[in-house]
């Protein structure tokens, strides 16, 4: 590879991880209060809890589309949020941040071991690595705001 692609993919992962301008994913969803996880602030029509899910699902079907050509995206909107406004455990919430973060490292192995990133895929419609990277990162920086928004609403976001 050369030191251009490299620097591309270096900064790409940056961008992804959230190590940049703003606060990470992960940095937002740090120290929660389990009982903030489900609440809806008024004028919100989402709880902390459906944005996170709603992260995963999108990134999960980001990583998917990526990486498996027969890969079937969820119907949109509905399969992309979810019903309920909070986990049902502990446990619901632990495995949907750690699937998050485990699709993430997941999706940076395809952009690490990519030979070319701006090859159109073989399915969809011209889409290629590189937009898929910078769609992620762009979704989930874009949540990642409102969960913040939402923390500072309920007083848990200094």
């Amino acid at each position: 590879m050369n030191s251009n692609h490299d620097t591309l993919i270096n900064e790409l992962i940056t961008l992804l991880t959230g190590k940049g301008a703003h606060v990470s994913f992960s940095e937002a969803v740090e120290r929660l209060p389990a009982n903030l996880r489900g609440v809806k602030p008024d004028n919100m029509p989402y709880s902390i809890w459906q944005l996170v899910e709603h992260i995963r699902i999108a990134q999960w079907d980001m990583l998917e589309f990526s990486r498996d050509t027969s890969h079937e995206s969820p119907k949109w909107p509905d399969e992309y949020w979810p019903d309920e406004a909070a986990p049902g455990s502990d446990d619901a919430w632990d495995a949907s941040l750690k699937k998050i973060d485990s699709d993430l490292q997941e999706f940076i192995n395809l952009l690490k071991n990519a030979d070319n990133i701006y090859e159109p895929f073989g399915h969809g419609s011209g889409q290629n690595l590189l937009r898929e990277a910078l769609q992620i990162a762009d979704h989930t920086a874009y949540h990642t705001g409102e969960i913040l928004a939402i923390r500072r609403m309920l007083c848990a976001w200094t």
